[in-house]
């Protein structure tokens, strides 16, 4: 037993010392390096579309060719080429990176003059222009096949994206001596794509979410739906929907199903009708309120973490959109399942009381500590980015604090980790980032920015909409995580973009679109499967039939919503 508790200890230690590190981490640095008493050549490198080339070899060479000096280009683009004490004339600079051209750079004689005056002189930014090679078809071959096989469900998703990071590194190594050109990149600049950020807050709140569904409380939202509703089905479907809408708001949309499907299905048995009739319609909602916070979505954190758009942000732009959305596929949902809903029945006395008894608080106590810990969490998610907080921080202190004050089973706790899902977030990050890598992001946004222009009306409806319904068609967290780059890009040139809507455009395409098919969402397929185990299967095409207009409606309100709130 002691054992037992020493363990729990070291590993509560561990969250925390993580949590620390990570709040020192996000807190703002005045960075000022403190060189040598040395002269230096500095420049800036970018490619066509003004991001910053990182990782560029940068070799200042003399009149012989000889190198006299090397450097690395920064986060920024930007390198610093120590000068020697003694050097001749005619210097140039060679900027070398994989999948690019070459550039030399002659310095001019006026600086060279200044550098042997022992000053230290900035020459004018350059851009490197991308190539075209056998990387790129490779790179971008890996990632279609891997959209492919999520897609088809051939394959489960995370072995998907193992699989395409598993090829990038198989070609990167081993065929590279064979052919230069496949080289995509090393492991060491593979790990720079991954977004710590969003592993970490998803891996706290999974921990938080796990102290949570112990206490019984969805199982009670459930049974409490039904109870308030009194059997009135023209009530119990829209408190139904608001429940999992709420909850998905706050914890991930995908453990809300796992945990409201169970006591629906029940629920629907004892009326005598189709589960799928309350089924669908909650799993809607969960998508389409919980892109209303942070946290609601996976699509979300992704956006939140790389736009560094704060969880108050999500809360005030989108939530007003989110209600009236909500509203519409409310009536959406009572008009396509009106048959079905009318031919319910109040349950037996017996099956009240199972669904009663399955419908209790089973550890009260424990709910009212993760009520304050909840509610502190909020707190932190609204003002964090005042204090300059990451929401990672924020859900391991949250997760941190009630296993220190419930003191669970630690081991279970951790074993609740969906850790399938966070080697799908980094497979999936590295995949992602390989096409990035070679430039066909660069060369998406490119076109894309070529279409819309300078139009940010143009440019909102073409995320919105191409968003929804590609996220029909792939699932939409590779969708999104391949789109941020593009989106970035977009808001650094598009007049207006600055307000950071052509993320919260995407926001609401890819999660909304994400209800028009089974496979647009995540907790769709949790939903179908748990559906189709308690006998009630439904198929593709059903799903489509019954989701796509509800993309319809529910985009078209958000995006009426978003041109109020940032255009007009």
């Amino acid at each position: 037993m002691m054992r037992k508790n020493q363990k729990n200890n070291i590993l509560i230690a561990i969250l925390i010392g993580v949590s620390f590190l990570l709040i020192l981490s996000s807190q703002p640095v005045d960075a000022e390096e403190f060189l040598p008493n040395q002269n230096f050549l500095i420049g800036k490198v970018a490619d066509n579309q003004g991001s910053p080339v990182i990782d560029a070899d940068v070799t200042l060479l003399d009149q012989g060719g000889n190198s006299i000096s090397e450097a690395l280009t920064q986060s920024n683009g930007i390198f610093t080429l120590p000068m020697p004490n003694v050097f001749s004339n005619d210097l140039t600079v060679k900027i070398e990176r994989h999948h690019f051209e070459e550039l030399l750079v002659v310095v001019d004689n006026s600086d060279q003059q200044l550098l042997q005056a022992g000053n230290t002189v900035s020459i004018e930014d350059q851009v490197m222009v991308r190539v075209i090679n056998i990387g790129f078809w490779v790179a971008t071959g890996i990632f279609i096949v891997v959209l492919a096989l999520i897609a088809t469900g051939k394959l489960h998703t995370t072995l998907s994206a193992l699989i395409g990071a598993s090829l990038i590194y198989l070609v990167s190594y081993i065929g590279r001596p064979f052919l230069e050109d496949i080289y995509i990149f090393n492991f060491e600049r593979s790990l720079q794509y991954i977004d710590w950020n969003v592993i970490f807050l998803v891996m706290g709140m999974m921990i938080v979410i796990a102290i949570v569904e112990h206490t019984g409380i969805f199982q009670w939202m459930a049974f409490f739906a039904y109870r308030t509703s009194r059997g009135k089905m023209w009530l119990l479907l829209p408190i139904l929907m608001l429940f999992t809408g709420i909850a998905s708001a706050f914890l991930d949309n995908v453990t809300t199903m796992l945990l409201m499907t169970p006591m629906t299905v029940q629920i629907a048995i004892a009326l005598g009708i189709s589960p799928l009739a309350l089924l669908i319609p909650e799993v809607m909602a969960s998508n389409v309120i919980g892109v209303s916070t942070l946290v609601g979505t996976p699509t979300n954190i992704l956006i939140g973490s790389f736009g560094n758009i704060s969880f108050n942000d999500f809360l005030s732009n989108l939530t007003p959109g989110v209600l009236v959305s909500f509203i519409g596929l409310t009536i959406y949902s009572w008009f396509i399942y009106r048959n079905n809903l009318k031919k319910a029945h109040k349950p037996t006395p017996v099956l009240m009381e199972k669904l009663a008894e399955r419908g209790k608080i089973t550890q009260p106590e424990n709910l009212k500590k993760v009520g304050w810990v909840g509610l502190g969490m909020i707190v932190l998610f609204v003002i964090g980015e005042s204090i300059h907080l990451l929401p990672a921080v924020t859900a391991l202190m949250g997760a941190t604090a009630l296993l220190v004050w419930i003191k669970p089973n630690i081991e279970e706790m951790i074993e609740a980790v969906d850790w399938t899902t966070l080697v799908f977030f980094m497979s999936l990050f590295i995949v992602v980032g390989g096409i990035q890598e070679v430039g066909l992001i660069s060369f998406i946004a490119e076109n894309i920015g070529n279409f819309v222009g300078d139009s940010l009306v143009l440019s909102m409806l073409a995320v919105i909409w191409v968003s929804a319904f590609l996220s029909m068609a792939i699932a939409n967290i590779p969708f999104t995580a391949a789109m941020l780059p593009v989106i970035g890009y977009l808001t650094a040139t598009v007049p207006g973009a600055e307000s950071k809507v052509l993320f919260f455009c995407l926001s609401v395409g890819a999660a909304m679109g994400g209800n028009g098919t089974l496979i647009g969402a995540s907790a769709n397929m949790v939903m179908a499967g748990i559906a189709e185990a308690a006998g009630y299967k439904i198929s593709y095409a059903d799903f489509f039939k019954k989701g796509f207009p509800a993309v319809l409606i529910t985009v078209s309100i958000g995006t009426v919503w978003l041109f109020i709130k940032f255009v007009l």
